[in-house]
């Protein structure tokens, strides 16, 4: 896929350092302390409330039915199976669902979702394409990248490498690639460029999302 195979070309050193971080490399190795993937799943949770709004607004732009009704499902999916899953998690933390909803977005968390909103709001199924793959695409090569290592002994963090490991899930980031690589054609210089701004921007987010969840960040504000 040329055109996808360009995004990635830019962004590669920042998915290559996404491989090696911490918080990564710790749910790999089984070492990632509990409180810091406590503290992901509270923000990734509050992020997917927000990632489902874009693929539903991916729907009404979308021009072909089959088209219209992938991005439905790419919708209903993150809202069932993949928000389910941490549900199952945090309830092995004691977190209820309740609280899981009044948890306060992080900085990070905020502005990650506040730029995918943005252009999806803004832009097109080319444009919408290109900010979610780094989070479609890039956990899945996160994923298999952990799962070629061998898998942790950690109940909880196997079960995270195999779900986004599996054919299922990379199947989402496929799709999307064909959709970039059909419209890819039409580009003027301008909309590749756009594109490329955008994925590197998601990219760049997708980076710091890790970061944050390795830091546990706070809002760094007086009270």
């Amino acid at each position: 896929m040329a055109f996808c195979d360009e995004l990635m070309r830019v962004s590669q050193g920042i998915w290559a350092l996404e491989k090696e971080h911490p918080f990564v490399r710790g749910m790999g190795d089984g070492s990632l302390d509990a409180e810091r993937f406590r503290f992901y799943l509270e923000q990734d949770y509050l992020f997917l409330i927000e990632y489902a709004k874009v693929f539903a607004l991916a729907a009404t732009r979308a021009p072909e039915l089959d088209t219209m009704a992938y991005f439905a499902q790419l919708c209903a999916d993150t809202l069932n199976s993949e928000m389910a899953l941490h549900r199952s998690y945090c309830a092995e933390f004691g977190i209820e669902p309740a609280a899981l909803e009044a948890a306060e977005p992080a900085q990070t968390t905020v502005g990650y979702t506040g730029h995918l909103l943005q252009v999806a709001v803004r832009g097109g199924v080319a444009e919408i394409c290109a900010a979610v793959l780094p989070c479609q695409w890039g956990y899945n090569e996160i994923a298999r990248h952990l799962r070629e290592r061998g898998l942790p002994p950690e109940p909880r963090y196997r079960k995270w490498i195999e779900m986004y490991a599996s054919p299922e899930f990379e199947a989402y980031g496929r799709w999307l690639r064909e959709q970039l690589e059909a419209l890819a054609p039409r580009f003027t210089p301008a909309q590749v460029a756009r594109l490329q701004r955008i994925f590197h921007t998601s990219s760049r987010w997708e980076y710091l999302f890790w970061e944050m969840a390795w830091r546990m960040e706070r809002w760094n504000l007086p009270a």
